[in-house]
C-alpha cells in the first residue's frame, strides 16, 4: 500500500491547510481496514479526503490522513434493480461518464463533478430540482470501516438504525468504502440559459420552479439582470458540446479570471465588471445526455459560503440580499448562485423535513470577504437557513443543535461507533461535541 510521510495538504479553494504526519493511500477495503486497526492500536487520528474540495477544515488533520484516490470504480451495475456499487474515492465525472456508456444516469448531480462519491454524499451535496434531493437522497446502500475496523454495511433493512446518520455524517462515523446507489435510464437533456430582468423574473419565479425539471439562476450584484438555466428531457438527438464547452472556458474562466484580477487590484470596479458580466450572459440552447450538462468547470479560485432557507423564504431572503448589497455597497462581482432542493429525512442534510432553497455567496481569491460573508449569513439565519457542510461558516454547536433536531441522535451514534473519537478533528469537536 502506498503511504506518503510528512507531505503537506491543502484544499482546492486555499483555505485550509495541514502537514499530516503520514498520507494512506489504500486500494482495497481489506487495506482500509488494517489502516484503522493500526491507527486504533497507535492511538492516532485519521481524516478521510477525496477531492479535498470543501472549504472548511473538516479534512484537516496533524496525524493521519487517508486518501480515497486508489479505492475507485464501479463494481457493478445491476440492470434489473436500476442500481450501481461503486467504490468511495470515485470521482462523479468518472461515475457518469461510465454510467452513460452503459446508457444510465445519476437522476441529479451539482454544478461541480470532481468531487469523490463519499466525499460529495457525507457533505450534503446537492444539484437543483424540486423533484430530486441531496445526492444522499439516492443512496440504497453504505459500507463503511468503523472506528472498530468493523466492515458496517447499512441500509433501510440491514443495520437500519444508523442508515440515516450516515448518509451525511462529515466523515465522523467511519470510512466510506462502497456505495449502491439508484440509477435512472440515461437521458437526454435540453439546456437553456437566458438572461431576465429580475422585476419580470421574480412574479415568476414559482412558475419556474414547477415547470423546469432541473431549475438555478445568478443573481449579479449591481445589476437587474438575473441569468436562467433549465434542463428538461428533450426529444431531440444530443449534439456535441464542443463549442458550448470553449464558451464556457473562456468566458466564465479565463476572461473571467481576468477581471476577477481587475476586481482585485481596483476594488472599486466591482460594480461595474458585475454589471458587465450580467450584459455579457448570452442565449443558449442545446441538447446532451444529461451527466454532460450538470457541471461547469470551476478553474477560478474563490471563498463561499452557502445556506440552505426553507423555500417559502426565498423570495423575501433574496429581496434582502439585493438590498443589503446596495446600501453597504460591498465589492463583490461574483454572481449569486439559487438553486432548490427536495426535503429529506436523512438527520444531518441541510434539507431535512423541509423543501429548500440553496443561496450561494461567493468572493475572489485574496479579496476581503468577511465582512461580505457575516452580513449574507445574518440574512440567511434570519430565515432559519442551515449552512452548506462543506462550505465556509460561522455557526457553533448550540446554533447547529437548534437547527438540526436529530443533531443529539447522531452524537449518540457517533459516540456508539467511535468512542476513542478515531474519525474527529478539532474543527469537527468544536462544531459538533463543543
Amino acid at each position: 500500500m502506498k503511504t506518503v510521510q510528512g507531505r503537506p495538504w491543502r484544499n482546492w479553494a486555499r483555505t485550509c491547510e495541514s502537514n499530516p504526519e503520514k498520507t494512506w493511500y489504500p486500494s482495497s477495503v481489506e487495506e482500509v481496514v488494517a489502516i484503522v486497526k493500526e491507527a486504533s492500536k497507535q492511538k492516532k487520528t485519521i481524516r478521510v479526503v477525496g477531492a479535498g474540495h470543501s472549504f472548511t477544515s473538516l479534512v484537516k488533520t496533524e496525524e493521519w490522513l487517508v486518501s480515497l484516490d486508489s479505492l475507485s470504480g464501479i463494481e457493478q451495475i445491476d440492470e434489473q434493480n436500476s442500481t450501481v456499487t461503486v467504490l468511495g474515492g470515485t470521482r462523479l465525472f468518472q461515475l457518469g461518464e461510465a454510467l452513460g456508456h452503459a446508457g444510465y444516469a445519476q437522476e441529479n448531480l451539482g454544478d461541480i463533478n470532481v468531487q469523490s462519491i463519499a466525499g460529495a454524499i457525507s457533505t450534503g451535496t446537492h444539484g437543483t430540482g424540486l423533484m430530486f434531493g441531496t445526492l444522499a437522497t439516492q443512496v440504497l446502500e453504505l459500507t463503511l470501516v468503523t472506528a472498530s475496523g468493523e466492515i458496517l454495511t447499512v441500509s433501510e433493512k440491514q443495520n437500519s438504525r444508523y442508515f440515516k446518520a450516515c448518509l451525511v455524517s462529515l466523515g465522523s462515523l467511519g470510512i466510506i468504502v462502497k456505495v449502491k446507489l439508484k440509477i435512472i435510464k440515461g437521458l437526454v437533456y435540453e439546456y437553456r440559459s437566458e438572461k431576465v430582468i429580475y422585476s419580470e423574473f421574480e412574479p415568476q419565479l414559482e412558475r419556474y420552479m414547477k415547470e423546469n425539471r432541473h431549475f438555478e439562476f445568478y443573481l449579479f450584484p449591481y445589476s437587474d439582470i438575473v441569468q436562467v438555466k433549465t434542463m428538461n428531457i428533450t426529444e431531440r438527438k444530443p449534439q456535441s458540446l464542443l463549442l458550448h464547452r470553449l464558451n464556457l472556458l473562456i468566458l466564465e474562466n479565463y476572461l473571467f479570471f481576468i477581471l476577477s484580477e481587475l476586481c482585485r487590484a481596483f476594488p472599486k470596479s466591482c460594480r461595474s465588471i458585475s454589471r458587465l458580466s450580467a450584459k455579457a450572459v448570452g442565449s443558449t440552447k442545446i441538447a446532451a445526455n444529461s451527466y454532460k450538462l450538470f457541471a461547469t468547470p470551476r478553474l477560478v479560485k474563490f471563498r463561499e459560503i452557502e445556506y440552505c432557507i426553507p423555500l417559502q423564504h426565498f423570495k423575501s431572503a433574496l429581496q434582502e440580499v439585493r438590498q443589503r448589497i446596495e446600501d453597504q455597497q460591498y465589492q463583490v462581482h461574483f454572481p449569486i448562485e439559487c438553486r432548490t432542493v427536495k426535503e429529506d429525512d436523512i438527520w444531518l442534510s441541510p434539507a431535512y423535513e423541509r423543501n429548500s432553497a440553496y443561496i450561494a455567496f461567493h468572493m475572489y481569491k485574496g479579496m476581503p470577504y468577511e465582512d461580505y460573508f457575516r452580513d449574507m449569513e445574518s440574512i440567511m439565519r434570519k430565515y432559519e437557513g442551515r449552512p452548506h457542510w462543506g462550505k465556509m461558516h460561522n455557526l457553533e454547536k448550540d446554533e447547529l443543535q437548534a437547527l438540526y433536531p436529530k443533531l443529539p441522535d447522531f452524537l449518540s451514534i457517533r459516540q456508539e461507533l467511535d468512542p476513542q473519537g478515531i474519525f474527529l478533528n478539532d474543527y469537527l469537536e468544536s462544531i459538533l461535541i463543543g
